[in-house]
């Protein structure tokens, strides 16, 4: 039955090209209708049972597998494809362009799902490149200059990053025969110290960390969140380059590689340049989506140095901040396309006292600026403080004192940002603004909502959906 979330989206795709002109102008529905499918399906134990598939959807059978981590990163990305659908409406006006958007959106769903079920590298590969190409195609979709030039550096990036993997692989099916995950593991378990497997790891995981943009790998990232459509920039920054990047590493070390100590002292020397720099970068930007979009190589770090620990506490805190982090920096992209669609500018020095004439815009920023530098009782603050205490657990102290460190640079840049745009006198110009539309506010107030209730409901989230999560 998991399946179904694969092939469930692939027979809407193909339907869709066959509708009339009327018929596509639903594609839109059809898109949130698959969102709140897969909302339901991670909670559906029918579904989520790997049952196999007969008659001719059996020809369309995979290797797949959930667990806890599986579910969680499946509900990112409805959520994050729904809140990004309901924000493209002002945004993407052309029907064509519309029909064109959903119908990558769809491509999204199906390759990320792909990526996060399947338990076979090569076919995780070939979901991983379907959902990069959809991507790349998003973000150029308007044929601006910027926009062509985001996806340009995002393609070249992820070129290198694609011969890295590929040639992770090709090592790996020379060392097991076999690309499925059981066969690896059974030829690693036999030589799990031969220069081929590290080799092998050490090309794969540098691939995954420019699919992730974690430092010093980040280069395309800036531009293409910057330049990207605003709900294509909620895309990338909620769940793209954590599905592609951040799930994946997670994934293979867990299920193949294992935990070796320079392998911890690899993941955590990222983490902790991603997370000091990344925030140093954040608060010299004017650029409000340039500057999202150096926090969120910030937050990623973060998440490596609670998943570099390698313990159980450090794993489930790495887990509960990806979901977290996708929450808070998507209702940050919309307050961002909210600001943008209203003004008609990003630069955050031609603004301020916008708080007082969009006041929905204005309150869910802060509760997300608040969460995403780890002030309590907001969700951000107790995954934050979970990888510090991970950190101080395993004996790194001076690792968990720069990781509290990061998390103040975030708040001075968040104070920054929220003093520009929203506090202070209103700047000239900009008395006609006026609240965004639904289409905006709808969604930050959603995802506004998420972040006070995992707040305030943090021990019974914790102890009945993140720990049980990590069986490792």
């Amino acid at each position: 039955m998991l399946s179904l979330l694969i092939l469930i989206p692939l027979a809407f795709l193909l339907l869709m090209n066959f509708l009339t002109l009327k018929g596509r102008r639903m594609a839109f529905a059809v898109v949130m209708a698959l969102s709140f499918f897969q909302i339901y399906a991670v909670f559906c134990p029918t579904i989520m049972a790997n049952r196999p598939l007969h008659g001719l959807a059996s020809v369309f059978d995979f290797t797949l597998a959930v667990d806890g981590l599986s579910r969680i990163m499946l509900l990112c990305i409805a959520i994050v494809i729904f809140i990004a659908l309901l924000v493209a409406a002002p945004f993407v006006k052309e029907e064509d362009k519309r029909f064109y958007f959903a119908g990558l959106m769809i491509l999204e769903l199906m390759g990320l799902n792909g990526v996060v079920m399947v338990r076979d590298i090569f076919s995780m590969y070939v979901f991983w490149e379907v959902a990069a190409a959809a991507s790349f195609i998003l973000i150029a979709l308007q044929k601006k200059r910027d926009p062509l030039e985001g996806a340009f550096k995002y393609l070249i990036f992820s070129s290198v990053a694609t011969v890295f993997v590929l040639s992770a692989i090709a090592i790996i099916l020379l060392i097991s025969g076999d690309t499925s995950f059981a066969a690896i593991r059974e030829a690693l378990r036999v030589s799990p110290h031969s220069f081929l497997i590290t080799l092998a790891v050490g090309i794969f995981l540098a691939g995954l960390f420019m699919k992730a943009g974690v430092m010093p790998f980040h280069g395309y990232l800036p531009d293409a969140y910057a330049s990207a459509p605003a709900p294509v920039s909620i895309l990338l920054a909620g769940v793209v380059t954590k599905t592609l990047g951040v799930y994946t590493a997670m994934r293979i070390v867990i299920d193949l590689f294992g935990f070796s100590a320079s392998l911890q002292s690899i993941l955590l020397c990222i983490g902790l340049i991603s997370a000091i720099f990344g925030a140093l970068a954040a608060m010299g930007q004017k650029d409000l989506k340039r500057l999202l979009a150096y926090s969120s190589i910030s937050q990623v770090g973060y998440i490596f140095l609670g998943f570099g620990c390698g313990t159980p506490l450090g794993i489930a805190a790495a887990i509960f901040h990806i979901f977290n982090h996708t929450v808070f920096k998507s209702l940050l992209f919309v307050n961002a396309a909210a600001v943008e669609d209203r003004t008609g500018s990003l630069d955050m020095s031609r603004m301020s006292g916008l708080a007082s004439r969009m006041p929905v815009t204005g309150t869910t920023s802060v509760l997300a600026s608040l969460s995403a530098s780890g002030v309590p009782p907001l969700a951000g603050f107790w995954s934050k403080l979970f990888i510090v205490l991970a950190l101080w657990q395993c004996g790194h102290y001076g690792v968990a004192a720069t990781a509290v460190m990061a998390s103040l640079l975030t708040l001075a840049y968040m104070l920054l940002f929220q003093r520009s745009v929203f506090f202070g006198t209103l700047e000239k110009g900009l008395e006609g603004v006026v609240e965004a539309g639904f289409g905006l506010t709808l969604p930050a107030i959603i995802l506004a909502v998420l972040i006070v209730g995992i707040g305030l409901f943090f021990p019974y989230i914790v102890h009945t959906v993140i720990f049980p999560v990590v069986s490792y």
